[in-house]
């Protein structure tokens, strides 16, 4: 047990990060249903764009509350700050968005094709995923979250004391 304990301390980041992505899916995929059988908006072309993207903010705006308090714990506090990095956090995710819906043809344009179950581009898809999966973490990690170097204690109190004389 203390094994597990030292192993989820060691990668709590990730396995937080991984438990929430996967919460995050399936808010997507709830409220999809929930516009689908609640509105009957489950028809082709722009019911479905509709449907798709609040199904998108709603996930977006999920990732990012969990994200914010348990995946990076950001230090972030306040209106101003926390409108800063939620803007960050909306604009990577439209980034991966948008790689999301490029890839997989660019994939399939140089030759990277086949199909599993009648998933016509299949692997495709499942590596645009893992693409969009590992930049999501890093855009939030080295962009959105980034942990604020603390100056240090010694320097500030240095400062202080000359300020004072």
């Amino acid at each position: 047990m203390d094994k597990i304990k030292e192993l989820y301390r060691k990668h709590k980041e990730i396995i937080l990060y991984a438990v929430f992505g996967g919460l995050t899916t399936l808010v997507n995929f709830v409220v999809t249903f929930l516009i689908q059988k609640g509105f009957g908006l489950a028809g082709e072309g722009t019911e479905f764009v509709i449907t798709n993207v609040i199904a998108w903010f709603c996930a977006v705006a999920f990732a990012y509350v969990t994200s914010h308090l348990y995946v990076f714990e950001s230090k972030a506090k306040g209106f101003g700050p926390i409108c800063e990095e939620a803007a960050k956090f909306v604009g990577s995710r439209i980034f991966t968005g948008i790689i999301e819906m490029l890839l997989p043809s660019g994939l399939v344009a140089i030759g990277i094709t086949g199909s599993l179950l009648s998933f016509e581009g299949f692997w495709a898809k499942a590596i645009t995923g893992i693409v969009v999966i590992i930049l999501n973490y890093v855009l939030s990690k080295l962009f959105v979250f980034k942990k604020k170097k603390e100056t240090e204690p010694a320097a500030e109190s240095e400062e202080e004391t000359e300020s004072e004389e």
